[in-house]
C-alpha cells in the first residue's frame, strides 16, 4: 500500500521496513500494520488533538505530571504551544502506561518505540497469525466470559498496584488472543493518587466488565470487585495475589438519585459513541496483505 504520510520519516529511517496495510482508523489514532526488524507489529498514528473524538479530558489529564512551570501555565491557558505540550503528555501517557504494564505482567500490547506521534508496538494476534478481535465481537460462553473476566480483574489489580487506572476500560478496548484479553487503548490512564476521580473511574472501570461479561455469565452481574478491591487499595492491603470474593459489605449511603440519572445518560451516550466508533472501524478497515 501507499506509505501514509506520518509512517515515512519511520520508513526513512529504517525503524520501519513496509507498511504491509491498514489495522483501523477510529477517532483517536489510526492504526496500521506494518514490518520492522524483520517482525510484523503495528503502528499506532496518533490524531491531532482537533480531530480526536475522546471527552471530558480534563477529568483524566488532573493529577499528571508536566516538565516545568511554563508547560504548566501554557496548557492552563490553552495557548497553540500549551495545546501541543497537552498533546504530547497525553501520547506520552499511553507510552509510559504501557512500559510500566508490561514490566508489571499486565496482558497489554508490548511497545517498541515511540517517536513524533507514532507509537511501533507488537501486533496481538489470534492463534491463526490474524489480527486478533475485539471482546465485543465475540460470542462467548459462560465459562470463557468467566474465565476472561476473572483474568480481567486480575489485571486490573496489578495495574491499580503500580498506581495506574485505565480510566476508559470496555469491551471495545480489549482484544483476545489465544490466551485470552490483552488490554489496549491507555491514553486516559489516570494516576490513582492523584486523580481525585479515581475511585470512580476504577468502580466504573470493573462495573463495566460485570455488565459486559454478565450477558454470558448472569451471576457476574451481581459482584461488587470494584468496591472490594478499591476498599482493599485504600487500605494498603492489595496484593497481585490477594484472593477476592467479589462482594463487599460497605456502609449505606444516601443516593443522589439526580446524579445517578445522569451517570446513567453519560454512560449511555458513552456507549453510544463506542458503537459509531467501531462501525466507523470497520468501514474504514483494509484487509491486510497475506
Amino acid at each position: 500500500m501507499k506509505i501514509p504520510k506520518r509512517l515515512e520519516p519511520l520508513v526513512q529511517e529504517g525503524l520501519i521496513d513496509e507498511v504491509l496495510g491498514s489495522l483501523k482508523s477510529g477517532k483517536e489514532a489510526a492504526v496500521y500494520v506494518v514490518r520492522a526488524d524483520g517482525v510484523v507489529r503495528c503502528a499506532k498514528v496518533y490524531k491531532a488533538v482537533d480531530q480526536r473524538g475522546f471527552h471530558k479530558q480534563s477529568l483524566y489529564r488532573e493529577g499528571r505530571q508536566v516538565r516545568n512551570s511554563r508547560q504548566a501555565r501554557a496548557m492552563a491557558k490553552g495557548s497553540r504551544y500549551g495545546r501541543r505540550e497537552q498533546e504530547d503528555v497525553w501520547q506520552n501517557t499511553e507510552v509510559d502506561a504501557l512500559y510500566r504494564l508490561a514490566a508489571a505482567g499486565v496482558r497489554v500490547p508490548q511497545p517498541y518505540n515511540f517517536i513524533d506521534g507514532v507509537l511501533l508496538m507488537e501486533l496481538i494476534t489470534d492463534a491463526d497469525g490474524e489480527a486478533a478481535p475485539r471482546l465485543n465481537d465475540l460470542d462467548l460462553t459462560p465459562e470463557q466470559a468467566r474465565a476472561y473476566h476473572a483474568s480481567l480483574i486480575a489485571d486490573v489489580v496489578r495495574m491499580l498496584g503500580i498506581g495506574l487506572i485505565h480510566g476508559d476500560l470496555s469491551e471495545f478496548n480489549i482484544l483476545v488472543d489465544a490466551q485470552g484479553p490483552v488490554i489496549i487503548d491507555l491514553p486516559q490512564a489516570v494516576d490513582a493518587a492523584a486523580n481525585n476521580h479515581a475511585p470512580w473511574m476504577f468502580k466504573r472501570d470493573v462495573a463495566n466488565l460485570a455488565a459486559y461479561f454478565g450477558q454470558f455469565a448472569p451471576e457476574l452481574l451481581t459482584t461488587s470487585y470494584g468496591e472490594e478491591i478499591w476498599h482493599l487499595y485504600e487500605h494498603g492491603h492489595l496484593t497481585p495475589e490477594i484472593s477476592l470474593t467479589g462482594h463487599f459489605k460497605g456502609q449505606h449511603r444516601t443516593v443522589d438519585l439526580d446524579d445517578l440519572l445522569n451517570e446513567i445518560h453519560d454512560a449511555e451516550e458513552e456507549a453510544q459513541r463506542r458503537r459509531q466508533a467501531r462501525d466507523g472501524d470497520l468501514l474504514d478497515a483494509e484487509p491486510v496483505p497475506q
